[in-house]
């Protein structure tokens, strides 16, 4: 049996740049963190007594013989890239699926990973993140960009650079106890909206011939960011300040980036005294995240009452095997 936890990321500056078209041309970087809410994916070969010859538990539950039979495409795609059989795989979460925090993503990279170590193999971060990303856009079709996938694997607060030839990760320098003071002064609230990201991604693309200059000026503010953060000399509420300008940005990228109610609720953040923030993901619904000063924190946390307040913390592992116990399997198909 083999088991894997799978954090999920933040998205602070670059969302968009990431996807394929836009990058192999004008290249690409994204600003992000995964922190302290997991995916555990649990994996181990069934033992034959049964007339399924696998069983599969997400948020259905699945019992089949052959890949053609699977009805979820990634579990499908992937077992059958790794020549995986006989299996029982339980998919478990802290949170909920299709809510802008790259859980699909975080899902595929624990999957591969649990996969891997099922068949007594080590995948290393980059492994994983690529897989997961042709196990995604290329075998599933799924619209969207790459950072999802990588952050998922590598864990921490990164810098990711994309290009013609692929991406780079840059783990972004920065003290402890600056870390500490972003990590306190954002604040995330669950919407109760969920929506697929790919679905998002495909109505946005279509819809929008002209984002290719937002994306640019967006692209253009993940400089600016990582300056924020890293140097001690500017003011760390300057990184509020650029959520509100990133956030304004990407909801001119695509008219289902947001909705009158999402709106309603930043308009209330903002009045409450966030100097800024942004809904996570591709957009249309999810979590919001918002930068606000302690002394401030009280009034936005009544602003928005009627929202579900998730505290989290940063983390720095990305996908793990935190149970391996090794099984004796021959194939018998």
């Amino acid at each position: 049996m083999v088991i894997t936890k799978t954090p999920f990321r933040m998205s602070f500056f670059g969302g968009g740049t990431d996807i394929e078209e836009f990058f192999r041309i004008n290249g690409g970087a994204v600003l992000s963190t995964t922190f302290d809410k997991y995916c555990y994916v649990t994996v181990r070969h069934l033992p034959r007594f049964f007339e399924y010859k696998s069983h599969l538990t997400y948020s259905k539950m699945e019992y089949v013989n052959s890949y053609n039979e699977i009805k979820h495409p990634a579990i499908r795609n992937a077992m059958e890239m790794l020549n995986m059989h006989e299996l029982r795989l339980t998919y478990d979460s802290d949170l909920p699926a299709r809510s802008g925090l790259g859980t699909s993503s975080s899902f595929a990279v624990g999957m591969l990973n649990a996969f891997y170590a099922l068949k007594g193999k080590y995948a290393d971060k980059r492994k994983l993140a690529d897989e997961a990303i042709y196990l995604e856009r290329k075998l599933c079709s799924e619209k969207g960009g790459w950072q999802d996938q990588i952050a998922a694997s590598y864990g921490g607060f990164n810098r990711i650079n994309f290009h013609q030839d692929g991406y780079d990760v840059f783990p972004v320098i920065i003290s402890p106890e600056r870390k500490r003071q972003l990590n306190n002064n954002l604040l995330m609230f669950f919407t109760g909206f969920t929506r697929f990201s790919s679905d998002i991604q495909e109505a946005n693309i279509s819809e929008s011939a002209d984002r290719t200059a937002r994306l640019k000026e967006m692209l253009n503010l993940v400089d600016e960011a990582e300056e924020i953060i890293t140097n001690k000399n500017i003011d760390l509420n300057e990184f509020g300040r650029l959520l509100d300008c990133t956030w304004k940005l990407k909801r001119s990228t695509g008219n289902r980036i947001s909705t009158d109610s999402i709106d309603m609720l930043y308009k209330k953040g903002i009045e409450a005294g966030a100097s800024g923030g942004k809904l996570l993901g591709a957009g249309g619904g999810g979590f919001l995240l918002f930068y606000v000063e302690p002394d401030k924190q009280k009034s936005l946390k009544k602003a928005m009452k009627d929202l579900l307040y998730i505290p989290f913390e940063f983390e720095n592992s990305g996908t793990r095997v935190i149970h391996y116990s090794p099984e004796d399997y021959g194939i018998t198909i």
